[in-house]
């Protein structure tokens, strides 16, 4: 068997990499763009919620004013900004509202039984009492002015959500938690949703009405700012220096060895040295660097070893929950849902370095768009890791296990500097991703 040889053309450029500045001063000036995983300053989306009785004109309308694409989707919100709506509502002469109240909840949902939901968020704003000593939301509208509410009455509302929350542990001690982003798949049993709600209270004769939406909710998370070579090689369009010329920018894992029984009667052995470019934080609808070198004093081993198709790296996402919420963690079973999110694609290094008994390759996960970021909440947590799998080489039978497994966390922003640049082949593309069935389209 002969050895790989590069494929035609799969740099953007072909000129090397120069010296690394002394300092982060020293980069080129680039252009900041907004990218898809960034708050896009435009128009609020609208979305219309109405009461009505029976088959009359609607007495009260809610309109929700959000950063969502679309009113297809749910109305969507990014750390930072306000949830914003306003509140309409038509009270006939003699109508018996008694108080109209605004509240925004997260909760985490783990089963069908109310002991196995945990509410973390619940902002509350009075709107409009008809007691003079309760907070009122200003409203321009003259019959809102009074212990009765009367004609056409509008409020603006604007409910500003916390950073993180406090949720106990079973020891009572405070854990704090940065909100979590939307989180609901028909294959996953446990979800975290956001609600708007309008409560319209009335006296003992009449019944109480309200208004409630979901809303989709998406944390502002982003890596530190990448080694000034990788910076450089992103503005410039060179090529990516591996751990050799960027040992800062680089985390080498663990040498291990891939072993195994190539056509049932001959042992097998490769040495792995696999790295990940640091930090070991990425933003979904990025790319994920990694390199891997290959070790074996066989040649046609290493061969067969070598071949991009034979190298199964991918990028594994664990759900993890329990459903009672007031039990100790160590006294539930947990539940836990794996499934492969992205798989690596390699290519041949064109550093140089290649040699008779040492193979190095270069690869990269692309990392899809809608990918949930890294999160946790009480007993929830949704985390990431990089999984060097036993080599996919026909004719070999090895150990199943995993040869190597890293941690890493995927943000919904990008890193300050240059964005990240892809480099495979578009014909190397490809994708093991379940698509996600989610209860709302895509913000």
């Amino acid at each position: 068997m002969t050895s790989v040889s590069s494929p035609p053309t799969y740099r953007r450029v072909t000129n090397s990499l120069g010296l690394a500045p002394e300092s982060t001063h020293d980069l080129p000036p680039y252009t900041r763009r907004n990218t898809l995983n960034s708050v896009v300053r435009r128009e609020p989306t609208e979305h219309v919620y109405h009461l009505s009785e029976g088959k009359g004109n609607p007495w009260a309308t809610l309109k929700v004013y959000s950063s969502a694409k679309s009113t297809k989707s749910l109305p969507t919100f990014f750390e930072k900004e306000p949830v914003t709506a306003s509140l309409e509502v038509h009270a006939e002469k003699g109508d018996s509202i008694q108080q109209i109240t605004a509240i925004v909840t997260g909760r985490l949902i783990t089963g069908a039984s109310s002991s196995d939901e945990l509410t973390f968020l619940c902002e509350t704003l009075p709107i409009w009492a008809k007691s003079p000593t309760i907070h009122r939301v200003p409203s321009h509208s003259e019959g809102a002015s009074g212990a009765k509410l009367l004609g056409k009455c509008e409020w603006p509302i604007s409910i500003t959500l916390p950073k993180a929350v406090n949720i106990p542990n079973a020891n009572g001690e405070a854990c704090f938690y940065r909100l979590p982003e939307t989180f609901l798949e028909r294959h996953t049993k446990v979800s975290i949703q956001y609600d708007l709600t309008i409560y319209i209270s009335r006296g003992k004769l009449r019944a109480n009405s309200q208004i409630k939406t979901a809303f989709g909710f998406v944390p502002s998370t982003r890596p530190s700012p990448f080694s000034v070579p990788r910076q450089l090689a992103y503005q410039q369009g060179t090529p990516l220096p591996g751990p050799l010329d960027d040992p800062e920018g680089w985390k080498i894992l663990r040498p291990v060895s891939a072993r195994g029984i190539m056509f049932k009667s001959r042992k097998v052995e490769v040495r792995c040295t696999f790295s990940l470019a640091k930090p070991l934080s990425y933003t979904r609808g990025s790319v994920l660097p990694c390199r891997i070198t290959l070790e074996g004093n066989d040649v046609a081993t290493l061969d067969a070893f070598s071949m991009p198709s034979s190298i199964a790296v991918v990028l594994r996402r664990r759900v993890r929950w329990y459903h009672q919420t007031s039990s100790a963690r160590q006294d539930v079973a947990w539940n836990d849902s794996v499934e492969d999110v992205g798989t690596a694609v390699w290519w041949p290094s064109g550093d140089g370095r290649t040699d008779r008994f040492t193979r190095h390759l270069e690869g990269e996960i692309r990392l899809a768009k809608d990918l949930r970021p890294t999160s946790a909440m009480g007993h929830y947590s949704l985390s990431y890791s990089v999984v060097l799998c036993p080599f996919d080489i026909s004719n070999l039978s090895s150990d199943p296990a995993p040869l190597l497994s890293e941690p890493v966390e995927i943000t919904t922003m990008h890193a300050k500097g240059p964005r990240p640049v892809a480099y495979s082949p578009p014909a190397y593309e490809h994708s093991s991703r379940r698509c996600n069935d989610q209860y709302f389209a895509h913000y």
